[in-house]
């Protein structure tokens, strides 16, 4: 059975549901969980005299206290759970490669993650990191919806 639990999360009330799923899952099967939670780094892009800068730094830090929050919200959950539990947050404009990469070093038998189920144009153009999971990796991979 399923030993080691990657739960990441973006900090949705969806991706909640994904880590209450996988702390009953862990309780369950006496599983450790590690949750991760991706930073979007900054969007560079060129731009002409006049347009308003933004301090890019202060927007990377923004991103990365966001995911170490919503980190934290995995290992309070679990904590109170009595579910062992480690995070870590990575910084990558492709989180699907960071969910592979950490499910990889870590050992993890199964990813539990949320989908947002987008649909049509809008799965087109924003994308699914879960579609690129169960694309990519060669875990199981529990999806919640």
């Amino acid at each position: 059975m399923f030993k080691t639990i990657l739960v990441p999360t973006d900090g949705s009330a969806l991706s909640d549901k994904a880590i209450r799923t996988a702390i009953e899952f862990a309780q369950l099967t006496d599983a450790r969980l590690v949750g991760l939670s991706v930073a979007e780094p900054f969007p560079y892009s060129p731009m002409s005299e006049g347009a308003i800068t933004i301090d890019a730094s202060a927007y990377q830090e923004q991103m990365l206290e966001l995911a170490r929050s919503n980190v934290k919200k995995i290992a309070d959950a679990a904590s109170a759970a009595n579910v062992r539990c480690e995070t870590h947050v990575r910084q990558s404009f492709s989180p699907y490669e960071e969910i592979i990469d950490v499910a990889n070093l870590q050992g993890c038998d199964v990813v539990i993650m949320a989908s947002h189920g987008r649909k049509g144009l809008n799965k087109l153009f924003l994308g699914s990191e879960t579609q690129k999971v169960l694309a990519h990796s060669t875990l199981p991979v529990l999806v919640i919806r």
